[in-house]
């Protein structure tokens, strides 16, 4: 059977260039970076080789960057690490859950939380951001593209409100990372969360840029590695493999997004010919003072009337295409997304949803033979689905 990859938000193939880069950090470089002897030299030499050239890509000093086990870990260390009893912070409705649900757990240890709403296209308002903003605000984290519709947050000018007020900036940019230019100086971010497994890296790796000047407290305790901030031995070899794949994601950044977009217009184009079929945050004009709403090209999030998107992953992956409903954490929860709920839409509806998520291996031949078999496939599901009678 034809095997097509569609899901590139939740993870991506390891590149094969990563994976040559890793590999003698797996047998023979193999040493502990906290060592003395030569294997652990060699090893903290890559660590911090690594380091540099990833703090290169975003702006920042090298001594600025914390490696962590992923994206999660490094939103809970910049909330956790920052907000006290009695802090407060303001973040959006539609983050992921490694940062709504660290507030959840921040509030009853005496943490204000702010919740901000976000239009139908997925945008926050920078002016929502600066109104909330009280005398007792320390941290405001919104995140830089959205995991399920691939709306872009206007991050720079929220940075500026952010720096002009005095209050830290933290953004999860683990979709946005590797896909859109970032300069953390520049934007006026504080924090920055970003994972490997995003961006054709190895899972289990990611990191946390943290402004020099910014104290957090750690998650972890122990050996003292990273600088104090992050205790656990280092995953070398990962973090080589996270270094060389955002080189390449840099490197080749403006035509892989060329290709995204002819992609993305082709399959949009295709599936919004089937009846009833509609695109989730669509970028036409946003209430952001007339400006056009902006949506990373390779996350399509797609509904279709009458039909529950379980029911479309899998008997898409029957058909050999792999999909998903939305955030691959909670793929496998039984309410509507958060995210599609936020743009306002109907709890029927947020569970018709489709995201089809391009990557680096799809072809044209992938979206035509999606668009061949989707039609057929939400014409069965509509025939026999309860929520399509009477339409």
């Amino acid at each position: 059977m034809k095997r097509i990859y569609m899901d590139h938000a939740a993870t991506t193939p390891v590149d094969a260039r990563v994976a040559a880069a890793m590999k003698p950090f797996l047998s023979q470089r193999f040493g502990n970076a906290s060592s003395l002897h030569t294997f652990g030299q060699e090893a903290k030499e890559a660590l911090e080789e690594s380091r540099a050239a990833v703090a290169r890509a975003i702006g920042a000093a090298p001594d600025e960057i914390i490696f962590t086990s992923g994206g999660t870990e490094s939103d809970n260390m910049a909330l956790k690490g920052s907000l006290k009893r009695g802090d407060h912070l303001i973040t959006s409705a539609i983050e992921h859950h490694a940062v709504l649900h660290t507030a959840q757990y921040l509030e009853p240890q005496g943490v204000q939380v702010t919740y901000l709403p976000v239009d139908r296209f997925g945008l926050i308002d920078p002016a929502d951001v600066e109104a909330a903003i009280k005398p007792n605000t320390k941290l405001v984290s919104i995140m830089h593209v959205n995991n399920e519709i691939g709306a872009i947050e206007p991050v720079a000018e929220i940075g500026v409100i952010c720096r002009r007020r005095g209050v830290l900036f933290h953004t999860d940019a683990v979709q946005g990372f590797g896909k859109l230019p970032i300069d953390v100086r520049k934007m006026n971010i504080d924090m920055l969360s970003a994972s490997a497994h995003k961006l054709c890296g190895p899972k289990g790796v990611g990191l946390l840029y943290i402004r020099n000047g910014i104290k957090l407290a750690p998650l972890m305790h122990g050996g003292g590695h990273e600088r104090g901030r992050r205790s656990g031995t280092e995953n070398v070899a990962g973090i080589v493999g996270f270094a060389k794949a955002m080189e390449l994601a840099v490197k080749d950044m403006k035509k892989e997004n060329a290709g995204m977009k002819t992609l993305s217009e082709k399959l949009v184009k295709r599936v919004l010919a089937i009846p009833d079929s509609h695109l989730n945050g669509h970028p036409q004009t946003s209430r952001l003072r007339g400006r056009p709403a902006k949506r990373l090209a390779c996350i399509n999030n797609f509904r279709f009337a009458g039909i529950e998107g379980e029911s479309l992953v899998i008997h898409l992956d029957m058909q050999g295409v792999a999909a998903s409903t939305g955030s691959a954490c909670s793929s496998r929860s039984l309410e509507p997304s958060h995210v599609l709920t936020a743009i306002g839409l109907k709890h029927a509806d947020a569970h018709g949803s489709l995201r089809l998520s391009l990557g680096r291996g799809n072809t044209a031949a992938d979206v035509d033979y999606v668009a061949k078999v989707l039609p057929g496939i939400v014409e069965n599901l509509r025939r026999i689905s309860p929520l399509a009678k009477g339409k």
